[in-house]
């Protein structure tokens, strides 16, 4: 086990190294730069700013310093934000993103499974059908329609939960549900889809047959050996799942104004902050 861990672990950096590489050349290439929108800059000013953060070198002479810096884990100063550099805003924004990420996590795996545990009982009944077209429709509307709609209900309408913000703005962590829920709708669709299916099958296994002939109670059946065997697909899942969670942050927090990695990132990008 130790073994195959390291070699997946080795096996991550050439992908690294080739993402980095292209996400260098490719920002750079493009038209533009990040002091393009600094319109009021003379060109003295704007010459003595290259230098200072090495713009005005040969490309490839700027990507063996970007590589040696990152090696030595300084990420470099930001463009966008003067005041720190980009180790600070990771360091900071990123537990906020991990933090949106679990609760999206729990809330997919709860409602996931007890809305698949119950489809898969009734199977074939309105509920069953119900819970599968739930799940289809959390499986097709995109993250950036399903957030917006959330806001507009609860927020707007109804006035249950704030629109924005996150929990240090005194709202509490009522400011968590909104995104957390709107992450987790993917996730719970597919946790839902995949536990129906993994339960179905484990209740006509032979085991399964044995126990409801010695008499065993249906309750018993379902969540002392049904449910075992229901969750073998579902934590094999959880892997990917969390790691989608995380990219789909990105939308989230633009939307629901988490300060998390994924709103710094999009800032970042529009801003053509090489860093």
């Amino acid at each position: 086990m130790t073994k195959y861990i390291v070699n997946r672990l080795l096996g991550m950096i050439p992908t690294l190294f080739i993402i980095i590489t292209l996400s260098f050349f490719i920002v750079r290439i493009a038209p533009g730069g990040p002091l393009s929108a600094e319109r009021n800059l003379t060109d003295v000013v704007r010459r003595n700013i290259e230098a200072k953060y090495h713009l005005d070198e040969p490309l490839i002479k700027q990507y063996g310093r970007y590589m040696f810096d990152i090696m030595r884990g300084d990420l470099g100063p930001s463009f966008k934000y003067k005041d720190y550099d980009v180790n600070y805003y990771i360091f900071t924004s990123l537990p906020k993103s991990i933090v949106l990420g679990l609760w999206a996590m729990l809330i997919s795996v709860t409602i996931g499974m007890g809305i698949g545990i119950i489809a898969a009982v009734r199977q074939n009944s309105w509920i069953d059908y119900l819970s599968m077209g739930l799940a289809v429709i959390g499986i097709s509307v995109p993250l950036f329609v399903i957030a917006p709609v959330l806001q507009l209900i609860f927020a707007v309408k109804l006035k249950w939960l704030p629109t924005s913000g996150w929990y240090t703005t005194g709202e509490g962590y009522l400011t968590i549900i909104l995104p957390a829920v709107s992450l987790s709708f993917e996730y719970f669709a597919n946790i839902a889809r995949l536990t129906r299916s993994s339960m179905l099958e484990t209740l006509r296994s032979d085991y399964i047959r044995t126990a409801k002939a010695k008499g065993m109670k249906r309750s018993a059946i379902i969540f002392k050996h049904a449910m075992k065997g229901a969750l073998l697909p579902v934590v094999s899942y959880l892997g990917p799942a969390f790691a989608g969670i995380i990219t789909g942050s990105v939308v989230v927090e633009q939307i629901f104004r988490v300060p998390g990695l994924g709103k710094f990132f999009v800032q970042s990008s529009f801003n053509r902050d090489y860093t």
